[in-house]
């Protein structure tokens, strides 16, 4: 249901004052006419988001639930397992669960390889600026396990239709042992009489970089105005950040004035959400956690909201101009940032991967919520057909019970001795007791399940070729035929992934760059292997020492493009491709125009080879030169020994 706030709740008053200086001259301190105009907006556009997001959490409840092959059990079904928990009952199906694997294996292979975001310069001045760019972005990904947020993007991306990140900046602050002398200065000697070293423990940044954030999609505050794929369109873009209130502390004592008003949340208690509802069935198996039940803990849920606005209006300067400006709320009731974003690219740092956007829609349909009907097929044909067996394989009796003592037929142990009563006794007892008659009206339903399971794999696309199973078939089928296949299911999941790159990789990649030439402060060491290897030392030999390279901020200073990645998958293509390799190089007229050595670097990475740059011989491998000469020269020279074919034998 909508939810709406009591705008009387989102105030605090505090007599006490914590003496704190706030951005721009403003006063924002908690009671302030200021702060509370601007907490109202704010918790306002918090609610028209909420209250449009919250429509499909029943949705997306559902599709957690088969993700977690999870059904709550009946009564009857509670005392069966009490009884025998031997026995089975009701299960979901996990085939949701395995699609969604296949696809995420996919966008794994397709996107993960090293380095994740490739640079061009725009310029000829610039190409060695993006290649050190793409140098200093490729390690901090690799220190931020970029790849996890990214895989966890596109997971929400295919379970609920939207996957939302924020690429920042982050500094970490940490300590660091060095040893210094320690000693003496003798007057006798006029000199510093050293006695070995000692151990400081100095406070430093261990650590800048860009990072990258999951925002839960149950969690997501958008503009309700504008599609999903399309945040930079909205007048604001937010999400709700659960934290606690040592971790905020420690924000504040870093941020260098940035976080403020933190110590008004302190003693607050449960500093929850109204927003953060718990929704999600991610847990239901085993208990949400979630729960909005008080602990030893003090949790805080920080509401960040990126506005567009004017500052004028809002009371924030004289500008009439919009700026971007982001607000981060505390416990609903305190505002603890507010600050001009001033971001080189003028963008919320906000991202959204949809692969299955409609173009329309702030919350498109996923691709699980498009199987969710029968993949609940497939569970109930499973699960009825399971109980009906299990009803089957009980004894199902008629009895006389004037002819049978009732107490020994119900004796479950084997061997059983069944007593006649004594007025039956010297009777025919075949009328006694009879097997009621059993018909399996579920027998078809593993049967059906094969076919429903063929659909769901057509709808989503990860078909058993891209599962990696093999289709068993009477007839023998052809290496042709089996690549066609396979290669068609592919191009479809590269749809998906081409739509990806576009949406939302070459934004990250972008916002990673840009935040890079302006944030970055410190030199840095990055490895000269690989990739531009040969270029980086030809004009940065110097300084250069052990295949490292030293990198400035000002070495960053260049205008960049960000080469977009297909989303295709090679299979089956290396055989095809040692085929041309092998016609080049036994074509002289193909031979010249062809650069051998490249084509033999694609087919080692299409067979696996990762790293194959590192087996370069220094100075690199000129592409082979054609020579014509005459026929008879040729086989002269053959015999002689001083020519021998290049692809294949004489």
């Amino acid at each position: 249901m909508p939810y709406n706030l009591d705008p009387n709740q989102t105030a605090l008053s505090s007599t006490q004052d914590f003496g704190y200086k706030y951005p721009e001259g403003l006063d924002l301190r908690p009671g302030s006419s200021l702060h509370q105009d601007l907490l109202t907006k704010i918790i306002q556009r918090a609610r028209e988001s909420h209250n449009e997001i919250s429509k499909k959490y029943s949705s997306w409840r559902s599709v957690d639930e088969t993700l977690t092959a999870y059904i709550s059990t009946d009564d009857a079904e509670e005392m069966l397992k009490k009884a025998d928990s031997r026995k089975p009952i009701s299960i979901v199906v996990p085939f949701s669960y395995a699609t969604l694997e296949t696809l995420l294996t996919y966008f794994v292979a397709a996107f993960l390889d090293s380095p994740i975001f490739k640079y061009e310069g725009t310029s000829p001045e610039d190409v060695l600026g993006a290649i050190l760019m793409e140098k200093v972005v490729d390690q901090n990904v690799a220190r931020a396990k970029v790849a996890l947020n990214l895989h966890t993007m596109w997971r929400d991306s295919f379970a609920y239709g939207i996957g939302a990140v924020s690429p920042g900046w982050t500094k970490e602050w940490g300590y660091r042992t060095r040893f210094v002398d320690q000693g003496f200065f003798s007057s006798i000697f006029s000199r510093f009489v050293n006695e070995g070293k000692r151990r400081v423990q100095e406070e430093t940044i261990i650590y800048e970089g860009n990072k990258l954030s999951n925002i839960d999609p149950y969690l997501y505050l958008p503009d309700p105005n504008v599609p999903a794929h399309e945040p930079q369109r909205g007048e604001f873009n937010g999400w709700i950040d659960p934290s606690n209130i040592m971790a905020l502390l420690s924000e504040e004592a870093e941020s260098d004035g940035d976080i403020f008003n933190v110590q008004y949340l302190k003693g607050i208690g449960n500093g929850r959400s109204l927003f953060n509802t718990g929704n999600s069935g991610r847990y239901s198996k085993t208990g949400d956690t979630t729960s909005m039940a008080p602990s030893t803990t003090t949790p805080i849920d920080k509401i960040h909201m990126y506005v567009n606005l004017i500052p004028q209006e809002w009371k924030l300067g004289q500008s009439k101009r919009p700026e971007k400006w982001l607000f981060t709320v505390g416990a609903d009731k305190i505002i603890i940032r507010a600050k001009k974003l001033g971001l080189n690219h003028n963008r919320y740092p906000t991202v959204v991967c949809a692969p299955d956007f409609d173009g329309y829609s702030v919350t498109p349909l996923s691709r699980m919520e498009t199987i969710y009907g029968l993949q609940t097929t497939l569970d109930w044909l499973f699960n009825s057909h399971i109980a009906n067996v299990r009803k089957a394989i009980n004894d199902m009796l008629v009895v006389d019970p004037s002819l049978i003592n009732i107490n020994d037929l119900k004796d479950p142990q084997p061997g059983k001795l069944v007593r006649l009563r004594r007025s039956a006794w010297g009777r025919d007892v075949k009328g006694a007791v009879q097997q009621l008659a059993v018909v399996d009206v579920t027998k078809q339903h593993i049967q059906d399940s094969a076919y429903v399971v063929d659909l769901m794999q057509k709808c989503s696309a990860a078909v058993d070729s891209v599962m990696g199973v093999i289709d068993r078939r009477g007839e023998r089928v052809s290496a042709t035929e089996s690549r066609d296949v396979n290669s068609n299911a592919l191009s479809r999941l590269a749809k998906a992934a081409r739509v990806t790159s576009i949406q939302a990789m070459y934004d990250i990649g972008y916002m990673f760059a840009s935040h890079t030439q302006q944030l970055m402060s410190k030199e840095l060491w990055v490895d000269t292997t690989g990739r531009w290897a040969e270029t980086l030392e030809a004009d940065y030999g110097q300084r250069m020492e052990k295949g490292k390279i030293k990198v400035m901020p000002w070495d960053l200073s260049v205008d960049y493009d960000l080469t977009i990645k297909d989303g295709s998958v090679m299979s089956g293509d290396a055989q095809v491709w040692s085929q041309v390799f092998q016609v080049i190089a036994s074509n002289p007229a193909l031979l010249g125009a062809f650069d051998l050595p490249r084509i033999f670097k694609h087919i080692a990475r299409l067979m696996g080879a990762k790293d194959v740059d590192e087996f370069i011989i220094k100075g690199g491998m000129p592409p082979a030169q054609m020579s014509m000469v005459p026929d008879a020269l040729a086989i002269a020279e053959k015999q002689a020994g001083n020519i021998v074919p290049v692809g294949g034998a004489a």
